[in-house]
């Protein structure tokens, strides 16, 4: 049995009629599925033409771009693998992650080609660099055959890898598998959000990390529907700009994303049009009750949260339209299992603390060349999140930390979670992380980092009254004992909290 991603992704359409139908707004332009077909072709001849082969892989270094998509699904479809990188990391970090890949070749966009150059020497597998975005490669492509056989790969061969964000430690290669890969679409794009070729899809979130790509590409693709790319920054008012003139009808997001975008919003003379959507996501980091709330006050709209890991694929446990609970990631997706577990793997009783497991169609074939951590995590099909959670009679799920993020203040367990929901309410503060740090005594107790809304001023005074703040709305003993105003929250290329820069400094 033969199955290839890309030509699953694009060729059925045309062959079912619908190539004049649009797939990507990128870069200026539209593009339809048939001249997508046409293009996937010619990069995948391109990648032949410089020597890529089966199996070996293509590293991504490219911002969100048609150049992207078709380096991405062009290696697919000739049986190479694509590693998609972020665009921010430093040269020491795209040493390790080139070299512990074994790419033979990079893709890069021309701003960070000068980075790939200065470690070069450093990776003797690496035979081939190509400016993605260079008159030279767009040259190759055009001059490339529209005609490509796809590559003889089945269902279990390995499709594409993506890093983990190395929130603890570092960064793991995942190896997703073809059919596997389309998942995600069928899943959560089909019972939570109804996917239909009428949507278009807009995704803050972008190409190189599971989430993003599963948001612009997979999905979206999988059911004919058209999404919307954003090369830059995604900062608010280029995202309202881009919601306005574009008119996506779904929009996926990141919890920080939302608060940004909020905090944006109060500083307009009137609100940004988002009428055209009628689904906005969020995930990659639990998204707490006080931005739901906000949000749904200000635009009128549910967030649908969940939760989902690169390991798994995509989002398992997603709140659904109609009945999203802020504060929850919802219940289990389609098709997914999961519960939670005790430090054995048996189930816990409904409504205690424990491990998320899941299990599901999507999840990948385990790490890249790291058989102990893929022992660790990969438990036949069940996936150890390291996520602890909270599920109660109703099929809701509660996130409460990390395994190693969870306080024990005062003889009792706390969830930095709750604390940062808390802070959250207040009208000053735009985003915050809570860590543990050891008093006079040695005893652990909450610490605050916490980033002020514009034209707010950090002083004692404001602290003293985060701290009665957050005294007010949940159990005293879990206030944080201090408070420091920080410019930024340290993050991953992902948007993900580094807690454990944050703990360092506690």
């Amino acid at each position: 049995m033969r199955f290839n991603l890309a030509t699953a992704l694009v060729d059925r359409h045309v062959e079912a009629g619908d190539g004049s139908r649009f797939a990507f707004r990128a870069d200026g332009r539209d593009v339809s599925y048939a001249e997508l077909a046409r293009l996937v072709a010619r990069s995948g001849n391109a990648w032949r033409e410089l020597g890529l082969e089966g199996e070996q892989r293509l590293a991504l270094i490219l911002p969100d771009s048609l150049d992207f998509v078709l380096a991405f699904l062009g290696a697919i479809r000739i049986g190479a693998i694509p590693v998609t990188l972020s665009t921010q990391l430093r040269p020491a970090d795209y040493a390790y992650l080139l070299a512990d890949s074994g790419a033979r070749a990079v893709a890069v966009h021309s701003s960070l080609a000068p980075l790939i150059d200065a470690i070069r020497a450093q990776l003797p597998e690496l035979r081939t660099v190509v400016v993605a975005d260079g008159a030279e490669h767009r040259a190759r492509i055009e001059r490339s055959s529209d005609w490509l056989d796809e590559a003889r790969t089945g269902p279990d061969d390995v499709s594409f890898w993506q890093y983990s964000s190395g929130t603890t430690g570092r960064p793991k290669g995942v190896m997703h598998r073809q059919r596997r890969c389309a998942a995600p679409a069928e899943l959560h794009g089909r019972y939570v959000l109804g996917m239909t070729r009428d949507d278009r899809s807009f995704s803050v979130a972008k190409l190189f990390f599971s989430y993003g790509i599963n948001n612009s590409l997979v999905i979206p693709l999988h059911h004919g529907a058209s999404s919307v790319l954003l090369a830059e920054r995604p900062e608010p008012a280029r995202v309202f700009e881009l919601v306005e003139r574009e008119r996506p009808t779904v929009f996926y997001g990141v919890p920080t994303g939302y608060a940004a975008a909020l905090a944006h919003a109060e500083t307009m003379p009137r609100l940004p049009d988002v009428s055209s959507i009628r689904a906005f996501v969020s995930a990659g980091e639990a998204l707490p009750k006080a931005l739901f709330d906000r949000w749904k006050r200000v635009f009128g709209a549910e967030i649908l949260d969940g939760i989902g890991s690169t390991e798994i694929g995509y989002i398992c446990i997603s709140n659904v339209p109609g009945r999203a609970r802020g504060g929850t990631s919802g219940e289990v997706v389609h098709g997914y299992e999961a519960m939670v577990a005790d430090d054995d793997g048996r189930p816990v009783p409904t409504g205690e603390i424990g491990e998320l497991w899941v299990q599901g169609p999507s999840t990948a074939l385990g790490y890249w060349n790291k058989p102990a951590e893929t022992e660790r995590t990969f438990h036949g099909p069940w996936v150890r999140t390291g996520d602890r959670y909270v599920v109660g009679a109703d099929g809701y799920h509660t996130y409460v930390g990390r395994g190693d993020d969870m306080l024990k203040v005062s003889g009792q367990w706390l969830s930095p979670l709750e604390v940062e929901s808390a802070l959250l309410e207040h009208d000053a503060v735009l985003e915050c992380a809570v860590v543990g740090a050891t008093d006079a005594d040695g005893l652990v107790k909450p610490r605050a980092f916490v980033v002020l809304k514009r034209g707010r001023t950090a002083s004692p005074a404001l602290a003293d009254k985060l701290k009665a703040f957050v005294k007010a709305r949940i159990a005293p003993y879990k206030y944080p004992r201090w408070i420091e105003f920080v410019p930024e929250l340290p993050k991953t290329s992902t948007g993900k909290i580094q807690r454990y820069l944050l703990r360092s400094r506690a």
